[in-house]
């Protein structure tokens, strides 16, 4: 390997790291860092650190304490050429001297896609491409999907025990795994820009589904419920007016007055019949989606797990699995009617297995045809 490639691959990595400082904050934009260099030294950092706010590149452009002529720019994605919220980045770039630009991922929004590398070349700026590709696709999984699907990148969480439980023949589940697998949750929480649970989830648990990180974001509520059976005295519709809560029924004959109070509580009313009176969860998905949220972290009960998996909807799962055996006849994560036969079963791969004290996380990405 070249010194040049060695050089170019320790830059980016750090990048990586600072793109990694966006999570949460960014939605429904892309994680991004970038690293200015020249002589041998990191002269400017920067980052995306908040919507609507600078992008990484010029964060890290306004943070030069010196020239940055002749120097070296690193960013985890092609830099965007398109007024949007803030102006091309390319044009930063470009009146700022840099003379060359190593780049990690493409971009696959239209806007750009290819477009901001070759302005920069155009500009007399020398781009190298594809630099820890693989490591910089993997800060934006939920960017990637977003952009090209419209849709948000769903994560189905759940924890169970070892013979695949998740609450015990009283329905007692509180709690299965370990408080340091508790606080992960909380940081998906604060990761996705939504959260989604079901009816049965919040009568059983009057749950306020926020984020309880430190210095973390509370994520969009959506609540699927039929029949509009939330309680008016939820702690979710007593906080609709602090954190945006959606409530979604299947129903087109839904309960017209109980909509009006829940919407006068804050709450938003979304109606998306689907087949006996059920949510249509990808139409609500395409719906979500045109609302610019992103991504949704899953924390139903058996019942909606089976939904959205039998909608397709689902990237990832986060299985949380304790070394505790119930035992009895308990809910396992999925219900609903399964399937027929194995070769029907929705298929998912491995991508990352993680102790936490004496649980295992183990990450599922769902497998592509």
């Amino acid at each position: 390997m070249s010194e040049q490639k060695i050089c170019d691959e320790q830059y980016m990595r750090r990048a990586i790291e600072l793109a990694k400082r966006g999570e949460g904050w960014c939605h429904p934009n892309p994680m991004v860092g970038a690293v200015i260099v020249k002589d041998g030294r990191i002269i400017a950092e920067g980052w995306h650190a908040k919507y609507g706010e600078k992008h990484a590149e010029r964060n890290a452009i306004a943070s030069l304490k010196e020239s940055a002529a002749g120097a070296t720019l690193y960013c985890t994605l092609e830099p965007c050429c398109h007024h949007g919220k803030q102006p091309p980045c390319t044009e930063a770039i470009i009146e700022s001297g840099i003379h060359r630009v190593v780049v990690g991922s493409g971009d696959p929004n239209p806007l750009v896609a290819g477009k901001g590398n070759q302005i920069l070349r155009a500009a007399g700026i020398e781009v190298v491409e594809g630099v820890l590709k693989d490591e910089c696709d993997a800060v934006n999984p939920v960017f990637f999907h977003y952009i090209t699907a419209k849709m948000p990148y769903v994560i189905m969480k759940y924890a169970m025990t070892a013979d695949g439980k998740i609450a015990t023949v009283t329905g007692a589940s509180k709690w299965i795994s370990c408080e340091n697998s508790r606080k992960r949750v909380h940081d998906l929480r604060h990761a996705c820009m939504g959260i989604m649970a079901g009816i049965g989830t919040v009568l059983a648990d009057d749950p306020m589904l926020n984020c309880r990180t430190e210095n973390g974001r509370d994520p969009i509520r959506i609540i699927c419920d039929d029949s509009l059976r939330i309680p008016a005295d939820s702690q979710l519709v007593r906080s609709a007016h602090d954190i945006d809560t959606y409530i979604v029924s299947g129903r087109k004959d839904y309960d017209r007055r109980k909509a009006e109070e829940l919407e006068a509580a804050g709450c938003r009313v979304l109606i998306e019949p689907g087949e006996n009176g059920r949510v249509d969860i990808k139409a609500l998905m395409r719906e979500l989606g045109e609302r610019g949220i992103d991504s949704i972290l899953v924390e139903g009960g058996a019942t909606l797990n089976y939904s959205i998996l039998k909608s397709g909807c689902v990237n990832e799962l986060r299985v949380f699995m304790a070394p505790k055996i119930f035992g009895g006849t308990a809910k396992s994560p999925v219900g609903g009617e399964g399937v027929t036969l194995p070769s029907d079963a929705w298929e998912f791969v491995i991508a990352d297995i993680e102790r936490i004290d004496d649980d295992v996380c183990i990450t599922y990405k769902r497998k592509k045809d």
